[in-house]
């Protein structure tokens, strides 16, 4: 617990001194967020917004990280191998940021071109699982002791889905003024406990750096943001929930941890069939579903408030649901 204070602290003072600093670099570069015309008209006032910004955690989470392995004195290679599916995310992000701010819209990497890179940045992830593998890979579901063995190659197809998957989810999510930022934070906090529960050196010190670099980044994206954490930023942060949980042995607990992200997930999945289905009509009146809630008169702090206090209590159900069968 010790450990996991310290590193959180690291992240979150690196993050938020070099915060300024990074916003007049973005703003200099004049790397600004562009804002799509069919989207809620008062968004178009966070037009050139620095955007990117998801650098200044990114920096710190690395350096918080380090900092870690040296006080511990181990070379832990789940950590590592949790930063790097995060940071291989986080420049599939960069590539898709710089992209839009070139072509001067919101519209970056197709998404064909999304989607080959985010699968080969999965399977190197999950090459390295089975690299440090010494048997069949299990599935535990959540809640109760089953633990279900499965053949490799069923496996590498479900770990590919789950992670390009919640790497997608959460890209959804970022859509407000604090929201990603705000509904990840109690995930990364849950799986420090879940570290130190099951005595994971390497999640705890991942965690505990992603906790303190999230808290450091909120002080200039709550809402009014002062910068965005652009596709960069949440790229990265869903590679690092994604890695997370396998290096917990636990990917299933995305169902009620990333309960949040999900449901923005569904909602475009919904809006979008439903459109094609109906002849035009939408189910919302506007997806992911935070933007729905906006033009029904909630306000951006409204929604994240809400957002993260049910992934709060999904994160204390989900706790719960560890420690239980271990009694």
């Amino acid at each position: 617990m010790r450990l996991a204070l310290i590193v959180c602290a690291i992240a979150f003072v690196v993050t938020a001194a070099i915060g300024p600093g990074v916003i007049r670099y973005l703003q200099k570069m004049k790397f600004g967020q562009k804002i799509l015309e069919i989207g809620p008209k008062w968004h178009m006032n966070k037009q050139n917004i620095p955007t990117m910004g998801g650098f200044m955690f990114i920096i710190g989470i690395i350096a918080a990280v380090a900092a870690g392995l040296v006080l511990t004195g181990e070379m832990d290679v789940s950590a590592i191998a949790m930063l790097g599916l995060a940071a291989a995310y986080g420049a599939v992000g960069l590539v898709d940021d710089y992209a839009k701010i070139k072509k001067k819209e919101n519209a970056g990497l197709t998404a064909r071109q999304k989607m080959v890179l985010q699968i080969l940045v999965a399977a190197a992830f999950i090459l390295v699982l089975f690299l440090q593998s010494d048997g069949l890979p299990t599935l535990w579901i959540p809640f109760t002791d089953i633990v279900i063995s499965l053949p490799w190659p069923a496996y590498i197809i479900f770990a590919a889905f789950v992670i390009v998957g919640a790497d997608n989810a959460v890209n959804l999510t970022d859509g407000i003024d604090g929201l990603a930022a705000g509904v990840t934070l109690p995930v990364a906090v849950f799986f420090a406990a879940v570290g130190v529960l099951t005595e994971r050196m390497g999640v705890t010190v991942f965690a505990a750096a992603l906790a303190g670099g999230l808290l450091g980044f909120l002080i200039y994206n709550f809402n009014p943001a002062k910068v965005f954490m652009g596709d960069t930023g949440s790229l990265f942060l869903g590679g690092a929930v994604a890695g997370l949980a396998f290096a917990c042995d636990m990917p299933l607990i995305l169902l009620p941890v990333g309960l949040i992200y999900i449901i923005e997930t569904l909602s475009v999945i919904l809006q979008v069939s439903y459109f094609k289905i109906s002849g035009g009509k939408r189910l919302f009146k506007m997806a992911p579903i935070h933007h729905h809630f906006e033009m029904c008169g909630w306000g951006e702090k409204k929604i994240v408030m809400i957002f993260a206090g049910v992934t709060i209590l999904m994160c204390i159900l989900a706790y719960y649901g560890v420690v239980t069968p271990m009694q």
